[in-house]
């Protein structure tokens, strides 16, 4: 099955270079030699090589059992995936971007402003001078509005919209 990830033409990049690191470890490879052959640097080897030891007896274990293929084969690719990052803590609140995006749909000229349409400047200069936040940059501003996930989109009154703010 590593050797299918390692071959496959639709597997991601990264998710073939981490089952070659298997292959290649299970062949007794050293990280040091793993890592030139990859082109890769040997801590990236030796976390991966640690990663897989720590499932390994899942993996054995779920094989006693039965699991099917398709399902060793799931439990193989969230094994060389990523873990999640805690990320950034939020800067604003669930409100705060409610609020930005209802200014977002009032027309500038009801702000006193002589455009047709908000630009990202505009915008964070008027939501700053209504006290709706302390301080946003046009570009954080801009990103959440395309369509990028805020970062309140966890919270339960943005999750009505599908956590998408714009």
């Amino acid at each position: 099955m590593l050797q299918e990830l390692v071959r496959g033409n639709k597997t991601p990049q990264r998710l073939a270079e981490r089952a070659h690191v298997v292959l290649l470890s299970s062949a007794a490879v050293s990280d040091e030699d793993q890592g030139r052959q990859l082109r890769v640097d040997r801590q990236r080897v030796r976390r991966w090589r640690r990663r897989w030891e720590a499932v390994e007896g899942r993996l054995a274990a779920a094989e006693a059992e039965g699991a099917s293929d398709k399902d060793l084969m799931a439990l193989i690719r969230k094994a060389l995936t990523d873990e999640l990052r805690s990320g950034a803590p939020c800067r604003f609140a669930a409100e705060q971007i409610a609020n930005i995006i209802a200014l977002a749909c009032e027309s500038p000229q009801d702000s006193g402003l002589p455009v047709s349409h908000w630009t990202p400047p505009e915008l964070a200069r008027e939501a700053i001078k209504r006290g709706i936040v302390d301080t946003i940059s046009p570009r954080h501003l801009d990103r959440f509005l395309k369509g990028g996930r805020p970062q309140a989109a966890q919270d339960p009154v943005l999750a009505d919209l599908g956590g998408q703010a714009g």
